[in-house]
């Protein structure tokens, strides 16, 4: 489900929208966009992350909308971390000027938001880092050093690591193991949107 309509209009709809059990939905530009649940390989992912980076020193935080009302957009990452005791202490949508990173685990239908829309909105609200992990070409993808403003936004420094290959995330201080990440098939008939 796409709509594209005026800045408030489109919070509005979207804090009102009923979304079915088993779906999310996003605010994305001013678009809501709707999607089904994920692989088991997509959940594993987001957990061997979450499990590498430090609980004392910081959240590790899923289904956390994060509010980049700017651009008219309330994405929810598959996992945002920022320093322990940062943030709000309640509310449904986490201020981009606390996250310090955002990931997100391409699937068959979200290839084109996690490369290209998610990249220049996490620009945009200035997060520091915006780590992409895609199951289907083995690769890691970590992107630092926000510029720019609105849909020119992008990050300048990318970093790349295929699956099985250690990726410094030092803005966590941590190396991102991926050894354990484990891949997709990608059939001729569900080749992943472009």
């Amino acid at each position: 489900m796409d709509a594209r309509m005026t800045d408030s209009h489109a919070i509005n709809a979207f804090e009102e929208l009923d979304v079915p059990e088993g779906f999310k939905a996003e605010l994305l530009w001013g678009e809501i966009v709707m999607m089904a649940g994920p692989d088991l390989v997509h959940n594993r992912i987001v957990q061997a992350v979450a499990d590498q980076i430090p609980r004392k020193r910081w959240d590790r935080l899923q289904t956390q909308d994060v509010a980049l009302l700017a651009q008219t957009s309330e994405p929810q990452p598959d996992l945002v971390v920022l320093p322990r005791d940062a943030g709000p202490a309640s509310g449904r949508l986490m201020p981009p000027e606390e996250i310090t990173l955002l990931l997100e685990v391409v699937s068959k239908t979200s290839k084109h938001r996690d490369y290209v829309t998610k990249r220049t909105l996490y620009a945009a609200g200035g997060v520091p880092g915006y780590l992409i992990i895609d199951p289907f070409t083995g690769e890691c993808v970590l992107l630092t050093e926000p510029a720019g403003k609105g849909e020119e936004a992008d990050y300048r420094v990318e970093r790349r690591a295929r699956f099985g290959e250690s990726l410094p995330l030092d803005l966590l201080g941590v190396k991102l193991e991926t050894e354990e990440f484990q891949t997709l098939p990608v059939k001729q008939s569900e080749k992943p949107e472009q």
